[in-house]
């Protein structure tokens, strides 16, 4: 059995699950996520417990018990406490401002600021100018605007001026910081 996919999942009060036509559906306090699953698998839900299960052990269905044991267990947290991802900027004159929950503008050393809109049940908070939080329900979108904020500008590996991940103290997204690698400069150059 898959270590992952024979977990049950608690179904926590305030949370509804239906899971109709191969579709999960999870509607919590924060909102509503949906799944689309494999027709072969299996979704039980008894006494606030959700179970997944195989039709046999081929190594496709192995592979997929666990992975959408893990989504649907990622959709309940995000429904009911949701994720968070956070960004620190690191440089001289570098500094983000969210002009509002859904947009957020970065000066990150170009001629130009850089504007950034969240989509559907994602919000951008910022803190203090070097640091942008971003919230959301769904755990791979928080991941991806994450991602797509930090290809902006790259921790850069002489100075380690760029867009970096900061640690979560609850260990949601991402649980230590990033560690830039330091390079030396030219060696003529001490």
């Amino acid at each position: 059995m898959s270590r992952i996919g024979k977990l049950p999942i608690q179904i926590p009060a305030g949370v509804e699950v239906k899971c109709e036509n191969n579709v999960v559906t999870v509607k919590g306090p924060k909102g509503t996520l949906t799944q689309k699953v494999n027709e072969k698998m299996g979704i039980s839900v008894d006494n606030g417990v959700l179970t997944v299960s195989r039709p046999n052990d081929e190594k496709q269905y192995r592979a997929m018990h666990g992975l959408y044991r893990a989504l649907i267990n990622n959709m309940v947290l995000g429904v009911t406490s949701g994720f968070t991802a956070n960004l620190e900027l690191v440089g001289v004159g570098y500094r983000a401002q969210a002009d509002n929950p859904s947009q957020l503008t970065i000066n990150i050393g170009f001629s130009h600021p850089v504007i950034v809109k969240a989509p559907a049940n994602v919000t951008f908070a910022t803190p203090n100018p070097n640091s942008i939080v971003i919230s959301g329900i769904d755990k791979q979108v928080v991941g991806e605007i994450a991602a797509e904020i930090r290809a902006i500008r790259k921790p850069e590996p002489y100075h380690g001026k760029g867009i970096r991940y900061k640690g979560n103290k609850e260990g949601l997204m991402r649980a230590k910081d990033e560690v830039v690698r330091h390079k030396e400069g030219k060696a003529g150059k001490k």
